[in-house]
């Protein structure tokens, strides 16, 4: 394994470690970002079940897939279909991806549409 793996596999066991300790019965908004697309989805981990999702990768997907505006879209549809579903109070896991760049948009976005992290 090499070294740069290793230090994200380690980066995003200590990120979900800490929001266990945080989540009390919130929903998890879980942030996958890849070379060309941006994931996000809102689970439902005592149900084992994924609540709300959008990415990059949809038809109506504004932007390219790999900027920062499309993440920014991404986090302002997620917390609509959120707010349509009833979920107003999550608990932000970026994984083991560093809070910049497009994860930080994303995040941004979504608080900017109403989700509480």
């Amino acid at each position: 394994m090499s070294r740069r793996l290793a230090t994200f596999r380690s980066r995003r066991r200590r990120v979900r470690s800490s929001l266990l300790a945080k989540s009390a019965g919130r929903p998890r908004l879980s942030v996958h970002r890849s070379q060309q697309h941006i994931y996000a989805q809102v689970i439902d981990d005592s149900a084992g079940r994924t609540l709300v999702s959008a990415s990059s990768l949809e038809k109506d997907a504004e932007g390219g897939g790999t900027t920062v505006a499309a993440a920014d879209a991404v986090g302002r549809r997620l917390a609509e279909r959120a707010k349509a579903a009833g979920i107003a109070k999550v608990v932000f896991d970026r994984g083991g991806f560093l809070y910049h760049g497009r994860v930080k948009a994303l995040a941004d976005a979504a608080r900017a549409g109403g989700l509480e992290f």
